[in-house]
């Protein structure tokens, strides 16, 4: 299971919201390339990179932060956050992400998004499922759309996506623990998607419970900023 350690990202500082309330901020650091650079000193390979004002702007913001990333480490970064046309996608690709995550686009543009798809490929292209109860949501979280997780999963298994950040807002940001529940239900109906658990995971046990389930991957926030997770202890999974 990939271990996946996330910066989200307000004023170009590293922040956490509490299930997903931009009311609810805790900033943990001003210089977000060094923590970056942490996260690439302990061995990780992986960065989960939110813009969150992006997100709420429905345009990238935070360009500069993703790029110096890129310059300065050899992270491989999935970047989301504001992701809605093609001139989003090419300057989130050209900074120096790998992969764009499509959230809120893929609910309402699925046409979009299946274009990118079939242009840039399923390893470019992560499709991000909000979730809050059964169903997805869009808009920085704020709206329910009325699609639920399993026909938002389903649509895009369809037209050839592979890999779902599946984070539920519900959790997010609390450290209380994932939704092993909902994820252990999502690997059964759908063997062929790989699915990365976002929101909640708190110790090494909820890592270890997630890798038992079969995620592809587990994405790692306000635990690691708290320190109910530490660096080293990521180790024996990489």
């Amino acid at each position: 299971m990939e271990i996946i350690p996330a910066i989200d990202l307000i004023n170009g500082q590293c922040v956490r919201l509490s299930a997903g309330d931009f009311a609810r901020q805790t900033t943990y650091d001003a210089d977000p390339v060094a923590v970056a650079q942490r996260f690439a000193d302990a061995g990780l390979r992986r960065l989960h990179l939110v813009d969150l004002d992006g997100a709420r702007a429905g345009k990238p913001v935070n360009l500069a932060v993703l790029e110096a990333i890129a310059r300065h480490t050899s992270l491989d970064i999935d970047a989301g956050g504001g992701i809605q046309t093609d001139d989003a996608l090419a300057q989130v690709l050209n900074a120096g992400a790998r992969h764009a995550t499509a959230g809120s686009l893929a609910v309402r543009e699925p046409a979009t998004v299946q274009r990118w798809l079939a242009n840039h490929g399923p390893e470019a292209i992560f499709l991000g499922a909000d979730f809050k109860g059964e169903h997805i949501l869009i808009s920085a979280w704020a709206e329910q759309s009325t699609l639920t997780l399993a026909a938002f999963i389903e649509q895009y298994l369809a037209v050839g996506a592979t890999t779902f950040i599946c984070t539920d807002v519900s959790k997010d940001g609390l450290l209380q623990g994932p939704a092993q529940a909902t994820y252990q239900q999502l690997v059964r109906q759908f063997p062929a998607a790989r699915f990365v658990a976002s929101g909640g995971v708190t110790t090494i046990a909820d890592l270890e419970a997630l890798a038992e389930i079969g995620m592809h991957g587990a994405i790692i926030g306000k635990a690691l900023y708290e320190g109910t997770i530490a660096l080293p202890d990521l180790l024996r999974f990489l």
